[in-house]
């Protein structure tokens, strides 16, 4: 048997709502976004740098940068009702996020079309989960991090820890039994993926869940209005998981 301790941490945050039934018309998705980055990297660049970001704005770092809140202007972003303001801030931000050393997998699923096209729609965010969880670990196999359990059954890969915010007691219940059903075998491999769930509170200020909750979005509106101006997914599009091969987005899902 082999281990080694891991070197990464993947952080989830989502867009939209999971729920089905009435829609909204003009984001009828949900987006589920995976920030996978090593934990040196994230320790040594990517919370010094947003916390130098937070510094320079706020005069200390206990904001939480909430995509939401920072687009509807609201908060301790009002500030950014002054367009000459708004428009600085979000350049900064942009270029901030660009050079970070992160990759990611983001699942964006259709409610509208998964409505129309399923008798019985299963649930965006167990669908977003399993895809994501897949794809993150095809990015661990690419690099080492992990060996294939299908080829030698008897290895033991180290465990990564996915980190989720807290959404309320059912929900989390609900998606840690989801978890535990994919990492048993309920993927496309069927293989067991060595993946623990971990929650943190909508307060912990996770630089990591940050980050994630700022591409969702993007990332769904990409898909949802692709002929759109969109700086923010141009920003980040780089760091999608590549197709083993090399080429196309092999980290962005869009289902169905």
């Amino acid at each position: 048997m082999t281990y080694h301790p891991s070197k990464y941490l993947v952080y989830v945050d989502e867009s939209g709502s999971p729920t089905l039934g009435t829609l909204d018309p003009h984001y009828p998705i949900f987006v589920l976004a995976f920030f996978i980055v090593k934990k040196d990297d994230y320790a040594t660049i990517i919370r010094p740098a947003v916390q130098k970001f937070k510094f320079r704005y706020f005069g200390h770092e206990q904001v939480i940068l909430h995509e939401r809140d920072i687009r509807k202007e609201t908060g301790v972003f009002s500030f950014l009702k002054t367009p000459t303001l708004k428009e600085e801030f979000l350049t900064e931000l942009t270029e901030l996020i660009s050079p970070l050393p992160f990759t990611l997998v983001c699942v964006v699923v259709r409610k509208d079309l998964l409505q129309s096209r399923y008798s019985r729609p299963s649930n965006p965010y167990h669908l977003g989960l399993k895809f994501g969880l897949e794809r993150v670990r095809g990015f661990l196999l690419a690099q080492g991090e992990w060996d294939d359990d299908s080829i030698n059954p008897r290895v033991v890969n180290s465990q990564v820890q996915v980190i989720v915010e807290m959404r309320g007691k059912n929900e989390d219940n609900d998606l840690e039994l989801e978890f535990l059903r994919i990492c048993d075998g309920n993927n496309f491999d069927s293989g067991k993926m060595n993946f623990s769930l971990v929650f943190a509170d909508k307060k912990s200020n996770s630089t990591g869940l940050q980050i994630a909750d700022l591409v969702a979005r993007p990332v769904g509106l990409s898909i949802l209005k692709p002929a759109q101006s969109n700086r923010a997914f141009e920003a980040v599009s780089s760091k999608i998981l590549a197709s083993p091969s090399g080429y196309g987005m092999w980290g962005l899902k869009v289902f169905p």
